[in-house]
C-alpha cells in the first residue's frame, strides 16, 4: 500500500496558508445572526425566547443549550461565536451543522483541490502513483481527492482553526469583521443576476455530432453549471469518455455553459499532452 501521508500533510499545509481566507469566510457567514429571533427548547418543544440573538447575548445569557447543542461546544463563553454555533435555529438545527455545510465543507474541498493541483505540478510521479493506488484517473483531481479521503480529517482541522481564532470572540465583533466581505458577496450576486448572458456563438453544422456528445458528457459529468475552473479536469475526462478528440474538445467548449477560466485551464492541460 502506497504511503499517502505526504498528501495529507500537504492538505494541512495548504489549509494553514489559506487560514486567513477561512477566518474571513467564517466572519462573513456570521453576519446577520444577531438580528435573528432566538429559540430554545422547553419541555421538549422549540419556542422563541422573545429576544433576538444579539439582545440575548448583550444580556450575558447563553445562546446554546445542553439539550440540543454539541458537547464539544458547551464550554463556550455566553454571547461568543462558539456559543452562537451551539444554538438552534427556528427549525431546531444546531448552527454548527449549518456552518459545517455552508463554510467548512466547500472550503475544505477547495483546499484539497488546491493541494492536488500543487501535488500534480510538483510531484507528478508521486501523484500518478497515488491516483493509481486509489483507483482513479490522475487527471481527475476531484475523483482522486474524493477517493483519498483527506476532506473529513481536514474539516476537523479547519474547525479547530476557526474556533481557536474566533471561538471566544463576541458574536457582534465577528459579524463586524465579516460585514465588508458579506457586502462584497451580496454585490457580486446582484451583478451576476443583472448581467445579460452573452449568446454563445452559433456552432458549425459539421460540429453537430461532437456538440451532441459534449452536451451528453457535461450532463453525465456531475459538474456545476456553468462549469467552474476547479472542475475542468472532471469535465475533460467526461469529454474524453464520450470519444471526443482534443481538437474537438477545443472547438465545442465555447458552445457549452463553461466559465472562460475553465476553458483556459482545459486548453493548458491539452497542450501538455
Amino acid at each position: 500500500m502506497f504511503d499517502i501521508d505526504w498528501m495529507g500533510l500537504l492538505t494541512r499545509e495548504v489549509l494553514r496558508e489559506r487560514g486567513a481566507a477561512l477566518i474571513a469566510e467564517s466572519c462573513a457567514w456570521a453576519v446577520g445572526m444577531s438580528d435573528r429571533p432566538h429559540h430554545e427548547r422547553r419541555a421538549g418543544r422549540l419556542v422563541p425566547t422573545g429576544l433576538t440573538v444579539g439582545e440575548r447575548a448583550a444580556h450575558g445569557r447563553p445562546l446554546g443549550s445542553e439539550e440540543d447543542g454539541r458537547l464539544d461546544l458547551e464550554d463556550a463563553r455566553p454571547g461568543s461565536f462558539q456559543d452562537a454555533l451551539n444554538m438552534v435555529d427556528s427549525g431546531g438545527r444546531v448552527q454548527a451543522e449549518r456552518f459545517d455545510d455552508e463554510v467548512l465543507v466547500p472550503f475544505v474541498r477547495d483546499t484539497c483541490l488546491v493541494a492536488a493541483e500543487r501535488a500534480r505540478a510538483t510531484r507528478p510521479a508521486d501523484w500518478a502513483e497515488l491516483a493509481e493506488d486509489v483507483g482513479e484517473d490522475a487527471r481527475d483531481l476531484s475523483d482522486v481527492v474524493r477517493a483519498g479521503g483527506w476532506e473529513a480529517p481536514l474539516r476537523i482541522d479547519a474547525e479547530h482553526l476557526v474556533l481557536a481564532a474566533l471561538g471566544a470572540v463576541p458574536l457582534i465583533e465577528v459579524e463586524a469583521e465579516g460585514l465588508p466581505l458579506s457586502l462584497v458577496r451580496a454585490a457580486e450576486a446582484v451583478a451576476r443576476g443583472a448581467a445579460e448572458p452573452e449568446p454563445a456563438p452559433a456552432p458549425d453544422d459539421a460540429l453537430a455530432g461532437a456538440l451532441f456528445l459534449a452536451r451528453t458528457a457535461l450532463e453525465d459529468s456531475g459538474c456545476s453549471v456553468p462549469v467552474r475552473p476547479e472542475e475542468a479536469d472532471l469535465l475533460l475526462v467526461a469529454l474524453g469518455d464520450q470519444g471526443l478528440e482534443p481538437e474537438e474538445v477545443t472547438t465545442v467548449l465555447p458552445h457549452l455553459p463553461v466559465e472562460e477560466a475553465t476553458i483556459t485551464r482545459i486548453a493548458a492541460t491539452l497542450d501538455g499532452y
